[in-house]
């Protein structure tokens, strides 16, 4: 999934003081029915075969639109740890097996942020499942509440994690309504139509 662009104007990335960048490496790995699972910050060396083949499934390229030879991926993730710390991707690991990609971004200082009503330190997540037979059996959701906790422990500023999965992609958006994220808006960004998911930390013990 391609970061948001919005060009100049009033969605343009708002302009920011260096913000101090996301510890995901020092977080403890969340404890799910499906095992232990941890989120492991990225390093294009070590990654990029791995990250690259994911992109190149049809199932994944559909909406992130990164397929192509390795360079493209390595031009995304590069681009993502050279941002000051506003966004952190990384390997979801299950019990010591690689088999998502996520980034931890902080959604107010994106380009998202002109899109919605952000509040500050709203954090928001982008997520594939890599694997196909990691698919369609209920991983997506279980990590995604998992990684959400993380997140809401991780930041104690944050008081609400985002997303804005494409709304064609009915599977993801359901993921997100069972992981205690709630329905907030569609939005209507460059790239596409989006469902706005709000998981918020006041509600998390309740959905």
């Amino acid at each position: 999934m391609r970061s948001v662009d919005t060009g100049t104007g009033a969605g343009a990335r708002p302009a920011r003081a260096p913000v101090p960048a996301f510890r995901v490496g020092d977080w403890e790995a969340a404890r799910t029915p499906a095992g232990a699972f941890r989120l492991v910050p990225v390093r294009v060396e070590r990654d990029l075969s791995l990250v690259g083949r994911w992109m190149n499934d049809p199932a994944v390229a559909a909406f992130w639109e990164l397929a192509g030879p390795e360079r493209v991926t390595a031009r995304h993730l590069r681009a993502q740890l050279a941002d000051d710390g506003h966004s952190v991707p990384c390997l979801g690991v299950l019990e010591g097996r690689p088999m998502s990609y996520w980034e931890i971004y902080r959604a107010d200082l994106d380009p998202l942020a002109g899109h919605y009503p952000a509040r500050p330190y709203d954090t928001g997540i982008h997520l594939l499942i890599g694997g196909a037979a990691d698919r369609g059996r209920g991983l997506g959701s279980l990590l995604l509440r998992a990684v959400a906790d993380l997140v809401l422990a991780g930041s104690p500023a944050c008081a609400r994690v985002v997303a804005e999965p494409d709304l064609r992609n009915v599977p993801s958006v359901a993921a997100f309504l069972r992981a205690g994220f709630r329905f907030f808006t569609e939005l209507d960004l460059p790239a596409k139509r989006a469902a706005l998911m709000v998981r918020d930390r006041s509600l998390r013990d309740l959905l």
